[in-house]
């Protein structure tokens, strides 16, 4: 469905619509922003992943604390020398590397030198491609987020238990500790340790491969998803500035050229197809052209009219006035002087209707409309010229029987009235009758002015409201009209939101019937 057109003459408000920096870039940098930040908040989920293996490794510390406090309750239960045995049972079965250090930190009991080989670590020097991209990739969202390095694991000799933070910890406190390590292929080392009776200390050490390998699978999927949605947003980006910025351009460009004065040279794209906003601009552009052009066109075709029409008075009066200068007989002078006289009541005449035309569409434009009574703006026309008296005994009849209100401005309405009237008197033959009529539908307003003259032909009908364009009786002196009554008329009638139109009488008869549209007040 079609956007609706939007209200006309709304007032805008520009500091709403600005824009401050953005406004400086074009369109297709900024749709692509817009796009490449919501992907953006997708790649923070590689931070969230961080914050989930956080919370992994700090499960497993947990995990590992509680393990290492019950494997040595369990230890403690039973005689020295059954320990050991039972010390390797434990390693196999929980997966961790257990140790037994005496009070002077020397290595009691290995599980790993007793066969239990659950605990390695790899050489990254020996890893592929793919390892070392994952490693990097860590490193590189620990260095954005901020993560504190663990430290790097590295093994204690049999004779050196004290280095061990956790160690030491149990042996101060009495209670259990733990540490995460750092391995040389940067997955997490957990170490735990906890007391044992004859004064000695369980630790127990685990490589939580398992976490790094879960982190690093879950963020290879992002990646995956990631990638896709960037080519994707690239794409309907590229998409949405094809259809949104190439067009707008085409229309900017065809504006500037319009604007530097070749209106006549440019072809507005109307783009028929588009139903959108960008549609409804362009053919917004195409009929403002068209109207532009239509006006620069009246203009031309107006100034070209005015100095013909007053080429003619101007050249009778130059005339006149050089014969004034070599006739000497009175009589001959005073025509002169008639002539002259008649040229510049013509010239005046003509300046005033020129004026009135060439300044009526602003002055409607501004113009403060309001209830007119038509039937009582008519019949005062009516009764005015009866009472002054009409040439050639022609009669006016006007008898309104129901309300003809519409909105308008009362002056100018009552012009185009008394354009009409006059035209119907000057053209009526002696004895004849103007007829005014008026109805009223609800919706519009109807006046129709009606003589008996020889009628307007069918051709003539349109021309008649054309500027300069003067048909007048032949017994008429030349040079009363100035041609631009009817003009103004339908100017006025336009302005008003109605129709003025030339036509034929109803019944047949020889006349012409001159026909005003307008809107009833409040329709």
């Amino acid at each position: 469905m079609p956007p609706a057109d939007p209200p006309e003459d709304l007032p805008v408000d520009e500091g709403a619509l600005s824009l401050r920096w953005s406004g400086r870039v074009s369109l297709t940098p900024r749709i692509l922003f817009v796009n490449i930040f919501a992907l953006a908040l997708l790649a923070g989920g590689f931070f969230y992943l961080d914050s989930y293996r956080a919370r992994i490794v700090d499960g497993r510390v947990a995990q590992a604390e509680r393990e290492v406090r019950l494997i040595a309750e369990a230890l403690a239960l039973l005689p020295p020398d059954d320990r050991t045995d039972e010390m390797v049972n434990f390693a196999r079965k929980s997966g961790l590397r257990l140790r037994i250090y005496d009070r002077r930190g020397r290595l009691v009991a290995d599980s790993r030198a007793l066969g239990v080989r659950n605990f390695q670590l790899v050489d990254p020097d020996k890893d592929g491609w793919q390892q070392d991209a994952a490693r990097a990739l860590d490193a590189g969202i620990d260095t954005v987020v901020g993560n504190d390095r663990d430290p790097l694991y590295r093994e204690r000799a049999p004779g050196r238990g004290l280095r061990w933070p956790d160690v030491v910890t149990v042996r101060t406190t009495g209670g259990t500790a733990a540490s995460v390590w750092r391995a040389p292929d940067r997955t997490p080392v957990v170490t735990a340790a906890a007391p044992l009776p004859e004064d000695r200390v369980l630790m127990a050490t685990v490589n939580a491969r398992d976490i790094t390998s879960t982190v690093r699978t879950e963020r290879a999927r992002l990646s995956l998803v990631l990638a896709v949605a960037f080519l994707l947003s690239v794409l309907l980006s590229l998409f949405l500035a094809r259809t949104i910025v190439r067009p707008m351009r085409m229309l900017a460009r065809a504006a500037i050229r319009v604007r530097l004065g070749r209106a006549r040279e440019v072809v507005v794209p109307r783009l028929p197809s588009r139903r959108d906003e960008i549609g409804m601009l362009a053919r917004a552009l195409s009929d403002m052209t068209s109207a532009l052009r239509s006006r620069i066109d009246a203009t031309e075709a107006f100034a070209a009219d005015v100095t013909h029409e007053l080429k003619n008075p101007l050249a009778s009066l130059r005339s006149a006035v050089d014969g004034l200068g070599a006739v000497k007989d009175p009589e001959l002078r005073a025509q002169l002087l008639a002539i002259v006289q008649d040229d510049v009541h013509r010239l005046d005449r003509l300046i005033t209707d020129i004026s009135d035309a060439s300044r009526l569409d602003a002055q409607l434009a501004r113009a403060k409309f309001e209830a007119v009574d038509l039937g009582a703006l008519i019949g005062a026309l009516v009764a005015y010229r009866t009472e002054r008296g009409i040439a050639r005994g022609v009669t006016l009849h006007f008898d309104p029987d129901e309300p003809l209100v519409v909105h308008g401005e009362g002056a100018r309405l009552e012009r185009v009235f008394a354009n009409l009237i006059d035209n119907a008197i000057s053209f009526s033959p002696p004895g004849g009758t103007v007829r005014i009529a008026g109805t009223n539908d609800g919706d519009l307003i109807e006046i129709e002015v009606v003589d008996e003259g020889p009628g307007v032909p069918p051709e003539q009908r349109e021309a008649v409201f054309r500027r300069f364009h003067s048909v007048r009786p032949g017994d008429e002196a030349f040079g009363r009209h100035s041609g631009l009554g009817l003009a103004i008329a339908r100017t006025i009638v336009e302005g008003h939101g109605g129709m003025i139109a030339a036509e034929s009488r109803r019944d047949h008869r020889d006349g012409a019937r001159f026909v005003v549209q307008l809107p009833v007040a409040g329709a």
